[in-house]
């Protein structure tokens, strides 16, 4: 198989963290225990290693030097040793809390954002969280109570997965540490898979896996004996009381709370980047991080396709001149993404629906290799401010009915004209495709039922007959919120519960960064400025302009080619390079038992599947759909998955040595 051999000798090792609670096992040794989990995670923090164990508990951390580079060492405890700390993120307001905890009688020993979180907590309990500006994961061991407290960032930046064993728990950054811990087995979950493969990305507390569980975002976990208790401290609303201010007035607000955003993010004791798409979102942030950043010039980077189709080279280079940025592309080609995609699988633990996230992952080892430990990224704009198609789209849909014929057409030429197909030449066929979803399917849904029933077909990969949708439909139904949100705004919920937290952020974000020591810093996502959008999205428009508010506020500062340019999603090759690079491959997958191996794959379908994607793109490609596509590549990765995980091939990489090398902190309580 492509790429099938990861070189973890070979990677330069973000912070993260995993630990257990509560075990039974008499046997258990915790040292070697905690020291193998960490081991399976050091790509995410080359600087440090450090851990805590106890009776039957055991907390560790792999760090990644951001902040207070010699003092942040963790696990972290209070100074009486009744707290220890975990933790893996970065708070951005961490110096104006301080001051306040200081105010209140509080003594730090570092200068780093941990010793923050700890005592913030210590002094507010739960209601720490409402004050923390920051993308964190975080676990809490009391020495005293013997208990564990677990929290989650608002969004869903850092991610926490937890499973029950040996009547206790572990937890962990990512799933992998759970190889560490004797006798723990992966297997897939059908009723989960064929969730994921349906609407592109797990549930807020899904993974592939059986017994294996998120933390949703905006949550906590307390863990006593054997009790979990989970519950919310932040639930997603979009009903803000709207802006009373004027046009203008919008803007500048826009510019101010954006400028503070991006100051808390450039807070670091080391080199910082950005990552430059030449898109709007990208180049706002760069505008104002050239401005205000120590280090000059502002290093920039980007990857460039060798599929012209694909580039957007041009625009990336008309911001980087206009701001004076060191600009650094990495060329991708087709043979990179077949090369890359079987270690990109195993990192984000995930089904892919799309090959996106392997140039990230590419990307991210080039700009370690620079330096370079933390880049701001633009993620979260179109979320924010509304940037996609399906808010557009949703908002045509449900005035549907409501709108004469001409009106019909003006919008549709203005949702589309990027697209030839979707050309005034070309209305009827869309006319009737909007008459058809004009009027709600999937009870709940309607913003996205045309999205999932594209992704209904690639359910098929899987033998269950199960519905999808059951799970979705439930979760949308009891949340207090949900309901009472327009058709829009349900389509924002919707994105930033799923698309955003379970894939962009972490499949094609957090973990290809970390997977090479890269922290993604994401200014769009600080909640000053969601809170503000919510107030202003839709006030001074009509709806049909993605991020309106956004390419106003910024209209004047960045070229009016970048500001008036249409949203241009970023893509990569999907299907196209495995038939061209590893056809010898797929053809073995169709003539063997291989596929027939894998734990509830349809083998029937999988190997038609192949067959109608190779002879396709033989034949040219035009034929193929995006929902073949996306079938496709789900299936490359599944396959990946089974390898890696469920039968366990290559777990050699397990190798508590290379912890010992960077343990800072080991301490054993154990009686």
């Amino acid at each position: 198989m492509w790429g099938a051999n990861l070189n973890f000798g070979g990677f330069i090792f973000m912070c993260g963290i995993t630990g257990f609670f509560g075990v039974k096992n008499k046997n258990l040794d915790e040292t070697t225990v905690i020291k193998n989990m960490l081991s399976m995670i050091e790509h995410r923090g080359p600087d440090q290693a450090g851990y805590y164990v106890n009776n039957s508990m055991g907390l560790g951390t792999m760090r990644l030097s951001i902040i207070d580079l010699a003092a942040g060492i963790q696990p972290l405890s209070d100074g009486t040793g009744q707290y220890w700390i975990s933790y893996n993120g970065e708070l951005y307001n961490y110096i104006e809390l301080r001051r306040r905890l200081q105010v209140l009688g509080h003594n730090f020993s570092t200068e780093s954002d941990t010793e923050v979180v700890l005592r913030s907590w210590m002094e507010w309990g739960d209601e720490a969280l409402e004050k923390f500006n920051g993308a964190f994961a975080f676990a809490i061991y009391d020495t005293v109570k013997d208990e564990v407290f677990i929290a989650r960032d608002r969004f869903g930046k850092r991610p926490l997965f937890y499973t029950q064993t040996d009547g206790g728990y572990l937890f962990a950054s990512e799933m992998k540490c759970f190889f560490g811990f004797p006798g723990f087995e992966f297997k897939f979950d059908e009723m989960s898979l064929s969730s994921i493969l349906a609407h592109w990305t797990p549930l807020p507390s899904q993974t592939p896996f059986q017994g294996i569980r998120q933390l949703p975002p905006g949550s906590i976990m307390t863990l006593r004996g054997a009790q979990c208790e989970i519950r919310p401290y932040y639930a997603l609303d979009f009903r803000a009381v709207d802006f009373d201010g004027t046009e203008n007035e919008a803007k500048e607000e826009i510019r101010n709370t954006l400028e503070q955003a991006v100051k808390l993010r450039l807070r670091s004791d080391v080199p910082m980047g950005l990552y430059l798409s030449g898109g709007v979102d990208s180049s706002v942030l760069t505008s104002i991080a050239a401005r205000i950043i120590k280090q000059k010039p502002l290093r920039t980077f980007s990857v460039e396709f060798e599929d012209k189709n694909l580039d957007e080279s041009s625009d990336q280079q008309l911001v980087s001149a206009l701001f004076s940025t060191k600009h650094e592309r990495l060329i991708i080609n087709h043979k990179d993404i077949v090369d890359n995609f079987s270690a990109t699988v195993f990192h984000a633990e995930m089904p892919l629906f799309r090959t996106a996230p392997v140039p990230m992952y590419m990307l991210s080892k080039h700009v370690r290799s620079t330096g370079i430990k933390a880049i701001l990224s633009g993620e979260g704009a179109d979320e924010v401010f509304l940037g996609y198609n399906i808010f557009k789209e949703t908002l045509l849909r449900s005035q549907w009915d409501t709108t004469d014929h001409d009106e019909k057409k003006r919008l549709l030429a203005k949702l589309y004209p990027y697209m030839k197909s979707f050309s005034e030449d070309n209305d009827s066929n869309l006319m009737g495709f909007y008459n058809a979803y004009a009027k709600e399917k999937i009870p709940g849904l309607f913003s996205h039922e045309i999205r999932f029933q594209n992704g209904r077909f690639a359910s098929r990969l899987l033998k269950t007959k199960n519905d999808p949708f059951a799970g979705i439909q439930a979760w949308v139904a009891k949340d207090p919120v949900y309901s009472a949100l327009s058709p829009t705004q349900k389509a924002q919920w919707l994105e930033f519960n799923t698309l955003l937290s379970g894939y962009l952020l972490s499949s094609q974000g957090e973990r290809m960064g970390l997977a090479h020591g890269i922290e993604n810093r994401c200014p769009f996502l600080d909640i000053n400025v969601q809170k503000l959008a919510s107030s202003i999205n839709l006030r001074f428009d009509d709806g049909f302009t993605e991020k309106y508010m956004l390419r106003m506020a910024y209209d004047g500062i960045l070229p009016g080619r970048i500001i008036h340019k249409a949203k241009t999603p970023y893509r990569a090759p999907d299907s196209g390079p495995f038939v061209e690079h590893a056809l010898d491959y797929l053809n073995h997958l169709c003539e063997s038992n291989a596929l027939d191996a894998i734990e509830l794959i349809n083998p029937v379908f999988a190997k038609a599947l192949i067959k109608k994607v190779v002879e396709r793109t033989l034949a040219g490609g035009e034929d193929i759909t995006v929902r073949d596509n996306q079938a496709f590549v789900y299936l490359m990765s599944l396959i990946e998955l089974d390898k890696w995980f469920v039968k366990r091939q290559g777990a050699a990489y397990i190798n508590p040595c290379r912890v010992d090398k960077l343990l800072v902190q080991a301490v054993d309580a154990r009686h």
